[in-house]
């Protein structure tokens, strides 16, 4: 078994290494999608308790259909390939990054608004000054929590020809090789961790008063 894995290593390493970056390149485009959509839809939720609703109800209900029946239900509409991969992961990605999203905003004290109002402070100044800084942490939290789950989901991006080390995995599955299953699965998981703790390292430099 480790001389099946050392010796496709030793011979796919170029192939390897595209999957690696089409992987990347998929689930970095869906938490950009993701984490636009969640953070505006989640400031506009904090407002209101009704607003939050309806605003994460949809998000909720397409959380808990498989990503791969989502994938199978936009092929008709968007087609196969990268837009239909990003669409479904996008769509997986937002609920963690809108629920931190509502409970940073809405964990501010009232006094901090209070005083940036005392002071003469805009509604957009609070907004940018006092509000956004104190959510950051909780908004950070929600994007880490999509990030790993994307990239551990967008294994299923190459069942529609959108590329990726899922491409290994099902090979692996179509001609019965643990070798292959084993190298895609270890693969997904070393990356999977290794931008988990990237965007920690980046989140610690972001948020020094933290």
């Amino acid at each position: 078994m480790l001389q099946s894995i050392a010796e496709y290593l030793s011979t796919h390493t170029a192939q390897i290494l595209v999957q690696i970056r089409d992987h990347l390149l998929i689930s970095l485009l869906a938490l950009a999608a993701a984490s636009l959509i969640g953070i505006v839809c989640g400031y506009f939720a904090s407002r209101s308790g009704r607003a939050e609703r309806w605003i994460t109800l949809p998000f909720n209900v397409l959380r808990v259909v498989p990503s791969l029946a989502i994938l199978v239900l936009l092929i008709p509409v968007i087609g196969t390939g990268v837009k239909s991969a990003v669409t479904a992961l996008a769509i997986l990605a937002v609920p963690p990054i809108l629920i931190n999203t509502v409970v940073g905003f809405r964990d501010v004290p009232d006094f901090m608004t209070e005083c940036a109002a005392g002071i003469g402070m805009t509604p957009r100044e609070t907004l940018w000054k006092v509000q956004v800084p104190q959510a950051l942490p909780m908004i950070f939290a929600g994007m880490r929590t999509a990030l790993v789950e994307v990239i551990a989901s967008a294994t299923l991006a190459a069942k529609i020809g959108a590329g990726g080390l899922g491409e290994i995995i099902f090979t692996g599955l179509g001609l019965n090789r643990a070798d292959l299953l084993i190298i895609g699965g270890v693969a997904v998981a070393i990356l999977s961790l290794g931008c988990g703790l990237l965007f920690d390292i980046a989140t610690k430099k972001i948020i020094k008063w933290k």
